[in-house]
């Protein structure tokens, strides 16, 4: 699995927990973030990511700024994607499982590293239930996309 990663200033230091703890676990990464001291515009680091996982070159992506709002809100701009701003453990797994969303989106101002690892973790982690009724709500997901 390879994931892409990216941030824009306002969560240098949090990606950085990311990157290691991915590194701990064994698994791939494109680091497309901003570094500390940085400046960036974070719907150019979302559309970096989300290109990554269109394109299938990345499973996944991980998006980090201040909330994780405008992050997820410029990556649902992008056909393919289905970003999920998630700030708890149960929202992560269900998106995953439900909704089979491709990018997770949190702040850095939001939640504190632990609680990143572990929506990283359970996202990582959770396949999509791929059942019908769940695979139906996908594709009327995925017509709004035109």
């Amino acid at each position: 699995m390879k994931i892409a990663i990216g941030n824009d200033h306002a969560a240098p230091e949090l990606k950085l927990a990311v990157l290691e703890h991915l590194k701990e676990r064994g698994i791939e990464y494109i680091d497309l973030g901003c570094g500390v001291g940085e400046r960036c515009d974070y719907p150019d680091k979302a559309k970096e990511v989300c290109e990554k996982v269109t394109s299938g070159e990345c499973e996944l992506g991980i998006l980090i700024c201040g909330t994780g709002v405008g992050m997820s809100i410029a990556a649902n701009k992008i056909k393919g994607i289905r970003a999920a701003c998630c700030s708890d453990y149960f929202s992560a797994r269900l998106t995953r499982e439900h909704n089979n969303a491709n990018v997770l989106c949190f702040g850095e101002r939001v939640v504190g590293v632990g609680t990143a690892l572990d929506l990283v973790d359970v996202f990582i982690d959770t396949p999509y239930s791929n059942a019908e009724r769940h695979q139906k709500r996908v594709d009327l997901i995925t017509a709004l996309e035109g």
